[in-house]
C-alpha cells in the first residue's frame, strides 16, 4: 500500500492542527470564563507568598564624586537561634556554657528563657554568621533551632550618624528613630508579616500602576562618602585639639543645595547605637540646636547695608575702640580703636563698632526686611526631621536700638547651623535662598526613580552685583588672615570667622571664658562649587576662632579642590 500523497499529509496536518487549536479554544473559554475566578486565584497565589519573621527594609546610599552608589544603610543577612524550652534535654548551665560564645544575652536572661516552659520560642541569638550557625548545627541540640535572619547595617558605621539616622522599636513594630531613616520612613520601610508582591509579577500583571513619587524603595543621598570622613576626621581632631564640649560642621553647594558632607559631634556608631548612655547624643544639633555664632553674621549685614545703598566697601568713620548705645558700651573685639578706617576693614579686623555704624546707616526697618529675606529665623525645609527656627523674635519687636547693634556683630540672635549655612550661600550663588537637602534621588520598587530637584525658596534677596561686591571684601578678608599666611597663591577664598561669648543657661549675661568660634568659606570664590562652615562649642585655652578653624578649613579646602581637580581661577 503506497503511502498518503503529498497533499493528503497537508490535509491530515490541517485536520491534525484544527483539532488542537479547537482543544486549546475549549481549554481557553473554561479558564477566561467557566473557571476565571478560581484560575485567577491560583495565579496570585504564585505572585504571592506569606512573608516571613525576615526582616526586609530599602536601602540609604552614598553618592561618591563619579556618580556610584556606596551602602549607608542596608540589609545584612545570617542567622539566629531560638530554643523551645519544653523539647530541651539538657540542663540550662550546662547548655549556656555550649552557646555562650555566639550568645547575645546574659547568662541570667539565658537561663530565664530557656526555663520558660510552654513556650514554643525564645530567641537566644541573632546576627550570627554562617560559620557560627554551622558550628550550631553541629552540636545537635535537641530543642534548639537555627532559623534565617536579617538585620540594618550601617557599613560606615559613625559617618554621617546623626543624617542616617538608625532603627527602634515602636511598640512591636521597628520604624526609623532620626535622621534620614526617620523622615522617609514610609519610604523605606517594609511590610512585616504580611503577604508580599513578588515584583517580577507587579510589573508583568500591572497590580500597582506606575506611581512616581510614592510606594517603597531605596534613597539616594548627596552625601559624598571619601568627603564626608575626610571631614569628619578633620572636624573630630579639631574639637580633640581644643576639648571642645561639641563639634559641627556642613559641607554643601550654594548653589543647589546638596550637601555633600554634615557632621555633629560627640556622634555615634549606628552600629551600636544601644551603647550609648546619654540619649541627647541622638539629638541632630545641625537642624536642633541654636547657637550664637558672633562675627560670621557680619557679612550679611554688610551685604544688606551695601544692597541698600547704606554704605560701599569704601564708605569710612572713625572707630575709637567702643561704642554707646542706650547707655551700653559696645567694644570691639580687644577694645582697641583704629581710628578712620573703611567698610572693607571692618570684615578684615571684625569690628563690632563697623557693624553698629552700618546698620545704623541702614535702619531698623530694613534690616529687618534682610534678616527675614536672608531667611534668618524660619526653616530651611531641609530633609531631615525635627528641624528648629532660629531665635531673632526679640530682634524682631524690641523697640531698642540695643538690640539691633548687637544683632548686628552676631549677638542676641541664635541659629541653627543649617539656618546660618543657607544665609551665607546667599552671598555665595549670586543673592538666592536655597533649600538644602540630603537625597537626591528615590528608587520605587515598581522600577520608577524620582529625582528631587533643586530649588529656590526666594530669588534676588539680594543683588548679583552686591553678592560680587560682597565676596571681593570676603576674599581680602582671607587673604590677609595671619598677614597671608593662609593665601592659597591660585584660588580665591571668600571666607569669615566668628567668636561669640555663650549665654548663661539660667539667663543674665554671657560666660567671660566661653566662646563658640565658626567659620564659614566659599570657593572658587566667583563660581564657588563648595561652602565649608565648621563650629567649636567651648574650646579651651584658646579664644579666637581663627585660631581653632582655620587649620582645618585650609585642609579640608585643600582636599575638595584636589579630590575634584578644580582649575584654578587667579
Amino acid at each position: 500500500m503506497k503511502g498518503l500523497s503529498f497533499k493528503g499529509r497537508i490535509r491530515s496536518i490541517i485536520v491534525i492542527f484544527l483539532l488542537v487549536a479547537a482543544i486549546l479554544l475549549v481549554n481557553l473559554f473554561n479558564l477566561q470564563v467557566i473557571n476565571k475566578e478560581t484560575y485567577v486565584n491560583e495565579v496570585n497565589s504564585q505572585h504571592i507568598s506569606t512573608s516571613s519573621d525576615v526582616f526586609s527594609r530599602g536601602s540609604i546610599f552614598f553618592s561618591d564624586k563619579d556618580g556610584s552608589l556606596v551602602s549607608a544603610a542596608t540589609i545584612t543577612s545570617g542567622f539566629k537561634i531560638s530554643v523551645r524550652p519544653d523539647d530541651l534535654t539538657e540542663e540550662a548551665e550546662a547548655l549556656y556554657d555550649k552557646l555562650s560564645p555566639y550568645l547575645t544575652i546574659d547568662k541570667e536572661t539565658f537561663i530565664y528563657r530557656v526555663n520558660k516552659k510552654g513556650d514554643p520560642y525564645e530567641e537566644i541569638a541573632n546576627r550570627l554568621t554562617k560559620e557560627q550557625a554551622d558550628s550550631i548545627r553541629a552540636l545537635e541540640i535537641e530543642g534548639l533551632f537555627v532559623h534565617n535572619d536579617n538585620w540594618r547595617s550601617y557599613p560606615s558605621a559613625d559617618v554621617a550618624s546623626h543624617a542616617i539616622g538608625f532603627l527602634a522599636y515602636e511598640g512591636d513594630k521597628l520604624r526609623g528613630q532620626y535622621g534620614l531613616e526617620r523622615f522617609y520612613d514610609s519610604i523605606l520601610a517594609r511590610p512585616q508579616n504580611e503577604p508580599h508582591i513578588n515584583i517580577f509579577a507587579e510589573a508583568f500583571s500591572k497590580i500597582k500602576n506606575d506611581t512616581s513619587g510614592q510606594g517603597q524603595g531605596d534613597i539616594v543621598t548627596t552625601l559624598e562618602p571619601i568627603v564626608s570622613y575626610t571631614f569628619e576626621s578633620e572636624l573630630s581632631s579639631a574639637m580633640d585639639k581644643w576639648q571642645a564640649d561639641e563639634a559641627g560642621g556642613i559641607i554643601i553647594n550654594p548653589l543647589n543645595g546638596e550637601i555633600y558632607a554634615v557632621a555633629g559631634f560627640p556622634n555615634f556608631d549606628l552600629n551600636n547605637f544601644k551603647n550609648v548612655s546619654d540619649s541627647s547624643i541622638f539629638r541632630n544639633p545641625i537642624v536642633e540646636n541654636v547657637f550664637e555664632f558672633g562675627s560670621v553674621i557680619k557679612p550679611i549685614v554688610m551685604a544688606s547695608a551695601i544692597d541698600a545703598g547704606a554704605v560701599t566697601p569704601e564708605t569710612s568713620y572713625y572707630d575709637s575702640g567702643s561704642v554707646t548705645v542706650d547707655k551700653k558700651i559696645i567694644n570691639n573685639f580687644d577694645k582697641k580703636g583704629r581710628g578712620q578706617v573703611t567698610m572693607q576693614d571692618v570684615l578684615n579686623q571684625s569690628l563690632n563698632t563697623g557693624m553698629v555704624f552700618a546698620e545704623s546707616r541702614l535702619g531698623h526697618s530694613k534690616f529687618k526686611e534682610y534678616i527675614k529675606a536672608f531667611g534668618l529665623g524660619e526653616k530651611t525645609g531641609i530633609d531631615l526631621p525635627n528641624e528648629t527656627s532660629g531665635l531673632i523674635k526679640n530682634l524682631l519687636s524690641s523697640p531698642r536700638d540695643l538690640e539691633y547693634a548687637n544683632a548686628s556683630f552676631g549677638q542676641g540672635i541664635a541659629l541653627s547651623p543649617i539656618e546660618a549655612v543657607r544665609s551665607f550661600s546667599v552671598l555665595a550663588n549670586g543673592g538666592n535662598l536655597i533649600k538644602p537637602h540630603l537625597v537626591k534621588a528615590i528608587k520605587y520598587d515598581n522600577f520608577t526613580e524620582e529625582k528631587i530637584e533643586s530649588s529656590f525658596i526666594r530669588q534676588d534677596i539680594i543683588k548679583p552685583e552686591t553678592a560680587e561686591t560682597i565676596t571681593q571684601m570676603l576674599v581680602k578678608v582671607f587673604d590677609n588672615y595671619d598677614e597671608g599666611d593662609h593665601k592659597f597663591e591660585h584660588y580665591s577664598i571668600a571666607a569669615k570667622t566668628g567668636t561669640a561669648q555663650i549665654a548663661r543657661e539660667e539667663g543674665g549675661g554671657y560666660y567671660e571664658d566661653k566662646h563658640t568660634h565658626s567659620f564659614f568659606g566659599y570657593f572658587p570664590a566667583y563660581e564657588p562649587k563648595f561652602l565649608v562652615f565648621l563650629y567649636l562649642k567651648n574650646p579651651k585655652g584658646v579664644r579666637y576662632a581663627s585660631q581653632t578653624l582655620i587649620p582645618p578649613f585650609v585642609n579640608i579646602t585643600k582636599f575638595l579642590l584636589n579630590y575634584y581637580n578644580l582649575p584654578p581661577d587667579r
